[in-house]
């Protein structure tokens, strides 16, 4: 448990210290955000505002998963690396897209094109990998099986098991992305899911199969490989991204960027199948969803019909439109989020608890 420990202090230190000198970096530099002229008039001040600063809790958290384990001489695993392994894939096709945006002084970065097939590379790549290296109970980091609180009915198959995980990816990936237009907002909802991650991987793994005799519940145990260190992982991004809305929260010092939405997105989906909870995800990052809903709702209903549902999509800045404060709609949103969080951690108990 004292990795876990660790490892959230670490990567909360470490992005409380270096946001600041990224900042005055990427400033230096002139990396600043890009704002659309269609988004809220109130969005025009924040132009020029740094961006890339997902660079902050990427580095921090992989430097405070191995400084944990250095510390307290425990080896890294093959699940923690993979998850480790996505974000950091994911967060690359967003520098990309950042870097290009900059540099180009537009609102788009890389082609949707290029940009997917990214995406679908490193999506691939984790999901191929996530197969292999069973331990000795024939554990491999993700399973083949669908799962909500636990694995449930027939295997899929590998091929298919790809093409489900590559859809949690992009579909994760891209909401975070979506949620990530006010100040803070992504960043705080993104705390509260690795929050719950870090006490599921902690339940796991005292409730895990392997562990025989010592359960309390031996009708309700675990088999997932490494689920302790999906909590050290967790902890350490809680941490990060705690220490990173230090400097990100109203008013923005840094924006995270594609660099960090889309490597937030990819670690979330990582941490929901190598923790077998990929249903369960959607209620545990519920704003997410949400969000990502919104803009479904406001394409479909303007292409069938020609009217909008919201006065702007993502929902947030709906909200803004309306006469809500930035401020005001980022608090409310996260207080969603951790109803949401508060109602999937409930499930994932009483799924434990019915098996008694």
């Amino acid at each position: 448990m004292k990795q876990i420990l660790f490892a959230g202090v670490i990567g909360l230190f470490l992005t409380l210290i270096g946001t600041p000198l990224l900042i005055k970096l990427l400033a230096r530099k002139g990396y600043g955000q890009y704002i659309r002229d269609d988004g809220p008039r109130e969005h025009a001040s924040k132009r020029g505002t740094p961006t890339m600063g997902g660079i902050a809790f990427i580095l921090a958290t992989i430097a405070a998963y191995f400084l944990s384990k250095l510390i307290t001489g425990y080896p890294p695993t093959y699940s923690g690396l993979l998850v480790l392994g996505l974000m950091a894939g994911m967060g690359l096709v967003g520098f990309l897209d950042d870097y290009i945006k900059i540099v180009k002084r537009r609102s788009l970065g890389l082609r949707a094109k290029a940009k997917m097939a990214g995406q679908l590379l490193g999506g691939v790549a984790f999901a191929v990998l996530s197969l292999q290296f069973a331990d000795s109970r024939g554990n491999t980091p993700a399973s083949t099986k669908l799962s909500f609180i636990t694995d449930f009915g027939w295997t899929i198959g590998p091929v298919l098991f790809v093409v489900w995980a590559l859809f949690m990816i992009l579909a994760m990936s891209n909401g975070v992305n979506l949620t990530d237009g006010l100040d803070g907002l992504a960043t705080g909802a993104s705390v509260l899911v690795f929050g719950a991650y870090t006490f599921i991987g902690v339940w796991q793994f005292q409730e895990s199969c392997a562990n025989g005799e010592t359960l309390t519940n031996p009708n309700a145990c675990y088999e997932v490989r490494d689920p302790l260190d999906l909590a050290v992982v967790s902890a350490a991004l809680m941490g990060a991204c705690l220490g990173f809305l230090w400097w990100n929260t109203s008013p923005a010092k840094i924006f995270m960027g594609d660099t960090g939405s889309l490597a937030l997105g990819g670690v979330l989906a990582g941490l929901a199948i190598c923790s077998r909870t990929e249903l369960l995800l959607a209620i545990l990052g519920g704003l997410f969803v949400l969000i990502t809903m919104s803009v479904v709702i406001q394409v479909g209903s303007f292409r069938l019909t020609g009217r909008r549902v919201f006065r702007m999509a993502p929902l947030q800045h709906h909200f803004e439109l309306k006469g809500w404060s930035e401020v005001l709609v980022v608090v409310r949103f996260w207080i969603i989020q951790g109803i949401c969080v508060i109602v999937g951690l409930g499930l994932f108990y009483a799924g434990w608890a019915a098996d008694k």
